[in-house]
């Protein structure tokens, strides 16, 4: 596929969307529409046998909603990463992280969307105090066991699809470990 030409077609501060025309590879031609939002990071804090979440109002959901802490940098802010998952775990948890492992790089919606996320599995956690910004001031944070987590996912409460997507990772690399090694979370 091959695209011909583009035209931003709307941007606010944490959003571009952007319309590509596009020659596919039999001749017929067609249009994209892309969303570009900003790469993220999203943590899975693990501790004594279960996990930290983060609740918050979901404005497109029109609900609440239970995840792993997660976000971007704010405008003018930068970093690697690791920098940016221990940002978001404290600003939204007020935890920090003595350990923190990269568990994987994911595309949140390649179909439409150009952002992506890295996932990392934080341990050692110390409490602190939360930075949360004005758009996360209704969230809260709880402690729940694996075995909650997984009747949350049963049950349709826990849905976030980054969340979810992390949590198979951390499964993944679980089954992965060598007769022996610690098992975390």
């Amino acid at each position: 596929m091959r695209t011909t030409s583009s035209r931003e077609v709307y941007r606010n501060p944490w959003i571009r969307v952007r319309e590509d025309a596009v020659v596919r590879a039999d001749g017929s031609t067609g249009v994209y529409g892309v969303v570009e939002k900003p790469h993220f990071g999203l943590v899975v804090p693990a501790e004594r046998d279960g996990f930290w979440l983060v609740e918050q109002f979901r404005h497109p959901l029109g609900r609440r909603a239970w995840e792993f802490p997660q976000g971007t940098w704010t405008a003018g802010d930068d970093g690697t990463a690791e920098q940016l998952a221990r940002a978001e775990l404290a600003e939204e948890t007020g935890l920090r992280a003595a350990g923190l492992r990269h568990l994987g790089h994911l595309d949140l919606a390649p179909g439409l969307s150009t952002q992506q996320f890295d996932v990392w599995l934080a341990t050692g956690l110390t409490p602190g105090p939360t930075a949360r910004e004005v758009t996360e001031a209704d969230m809260r944070h709880a402690f729940v066991t694996e075995a909650e987590l997984r009747v949350m996912v049963r049950e349709g409460r826990f849905t976030d699809g980054p969340s979810l997507a992390a949590y198979a990772l951390l499964l993944l690399d679980r089954s992965e470990e060598r007769p022996g090694s610690p098992r975390v979370g």
